[in-house]
Parts: C-alpha cells; structure tokens; sequence
C-alpha cells in the first residue's frame, strides 16, 4: 500500500529526512514512532504528497508521489492531530461538507453517513453543534469523517493525543474493527502502549534516520533485557552506586527514579527490600523501553 525508497528532504542546511526506507503491506498497522523532531511528520507530509522531497521515491495505493498524489488521495484518509471540524456546521453537516471534497454526490454520503456516525458512536448527535461536544466525541468524528470516501488507507496522526483512558480505549476498539475489515492503517503515537497494542510492526525514527524496524514484540525481545526493576525513594542514589550497579545489568537515572535493566530480578529486589527508605516495582520490558534506549531520555522540543 505505501513504498518508501531512500527518501531524503532538507530545510535549508537542516537534512530532517535522511535516507529513510520502508513499505507497508495490505491490511497491515504500521506505527511510525519517533521523539518531536525526528521526522516523522514530514515524512508522512511527503507520502501524502504535501511536501516535495529533495530525492527519494515513493508510491502510496499504486500511485506515484508526488506526481499522483491527487489520485492516491482520493483512496486514502487522514486524521489529522487536531481535530479540524467545523464549529459552523453540525455533526452531519460536517460529513456532508467533507464528502463533497471528493466529488461524491449528495445522496451517496447521506447513504453513507448513518453507517459512519454509529461507527463514532453519534447516532444521536447527528444534529448537534461541534461546541456541544466532548473531546472524545471530536476526535471519533474527525475518525469517521476520515472514512467518508472509503479509504484503503488511513493516515492518522497522534490519534488519541489528549484524550481520557475510556476514549482512547474507545478508539482503539474502533481502529481494531478497521483492520479487522482489511484496511491499511499507518499511526504516528506518542503512546507506546498504543502502538504495541494496534501495530504489526513499527518504525523508530530518530535525527531524520530510521533506526529500528520490527514488530514490537521483536524489538523487545532483541533490543532490551526483558526485565526492569523501578527504584525510588529516600537513598536511592547512594544505593544505587554501592550496591545496585552490581546487581543490574544496565541502570539509568531519571529523576528521583532508578531503572534497573536485567535478566533476573529477585537479588536486586531482595537488596532493595533490605533498605527500608527504597521502593521497588518490577516489571517485563515493554516497546516504551525500547524507545527510550534507543533515542535516549533527553526531552525534545
């Protein structure tokens, strides 16, 4: 569905895509993951055709990007990361509005829009005004106004950003039901629970370059120790230096808290245990883990 080959693009002196590469299948989730600044959205902005690269080729639903862009986009939706609704127009009235921007006549997209707003869970606020609704009723209908030309692929950036754990569970049900009808869905997230839950396999972006590319239970079980031991508390730094270095494979601080990377955990929560001023919480690795070793805990803006 989207074939990306050594794609490249600079702002002036400043090389934000270098030489990225990667395809996705039919019916695949495809998460494209990354701290801000990677490149991840100018990547997407060029796959869509919105941005020119310097070099590169890219095909997106049999068409050539950029030159057939206004055809693949006729096969493709997109959600983008703030929801863009009208606040003029009711909920109805802004799957109307949209379906016209691919030359659907009148009567198919009402066909169609009773079908979209029980997949958003709107049937019965057809008629409200966008003021009226929550943030999780937004961000559902700019999902199923995403869907208003039946697309192959879905585009979707950051679909879940800002929204309570019931919503985006909500989402998240509705997103499994695409794939489970066959549609291609490729996901931008900040959320690494999202993207192992929803992902066959995701891409780690850093600098411009892609530096990690499997499904995620393979980046976990390749790229980290499959156990982590969290400990915090009054002396953490000092333990950590006589006694924790020793028992972990691989520790890094952040804040009042120490991430302790090993294969067996039950001697370091012992010694931990013997000092009464420390807490402990053990757990497996999970894909969060992957993310930070490989892009590292400084915060990018």
């Amino acid at each position: 569905m989207l074939e990306v080959e050594s794609l490249h693009k600079s702002y002036g002196t400043r090389e934000v895509v270098r030489g990225v590469s990667f395809a996705v299948s039919p019916g695949e989730c495809f998460g494209l993951l990354g701290p801000n600044g990677a490149g991840k959205t100018t990547t997407l902005r060029c796959c869509l055709g919105l941005t020119r690269p310097d070099s590169g080729r890219i095909r997106l639903a049999g068409n050539a990007i950029p030159q057939g862009a206004r055809r693949a986009r006729y096969r493709v939706g997109v959600v983008p990361q703030f929801d863009n609704l009208d606040p003029d127009f009711t909920v109805t009235e802004n799957l109307l509005v949209f379906g016209r921007y691919f030359d659907l006549n009148r009567r198919d997209v009402r066909a169609r829009i009773p079908q979209l707003l029980d997949f958003a869970g709107l049937t019965e606020r057809a008629d409200a005004g966008i003021d009226t609704l929550s943030g999780g009723m937004k961000r559902r209908l700019t999902l199923a106004r995403a869907l208003i030309n039946d697309p192959i692929v879905l585009f979707m950036d950051e679909p879940t950003t800002g929204l309570d754990p019931q919503a985006r569970h909500l989402i998240w049900s509705r997103l499994k039901s695409l794939l489970g009808a066959g549609r291609t869905l490729i996901l931008t997230t900040h959320f690494m629970e999202e993207a192992e839950r929803l992902c066959n396999r995701v891409a780690i972006m850093d600098r411009g370059e892609l530096i990690a590319l499997d499904t995620p239970r393979k980046l976990i079980e390749t790229c980290i120790e499959p156990q982590v031991t969290e400990i915090f508390g009054e002396g953490m730094p000092a333990w950590i230096e006589e006694t924790g270095r020793a028992l972990a494979g691989r520790v890094e601080i952040a804040g009042e808290t120490a991430f302790c990377y090993c294969r067996e955990p039950d001697e370091l929560l012992r010694a931990a245990g013997r000092h009464s001023g420390l807490r402990a919480l053990s757990r497996a690795a999970n894909l969060e883990d992957v993310f930070i070793k490989l892009t590292g805990r400084d915060i990018r803006d």
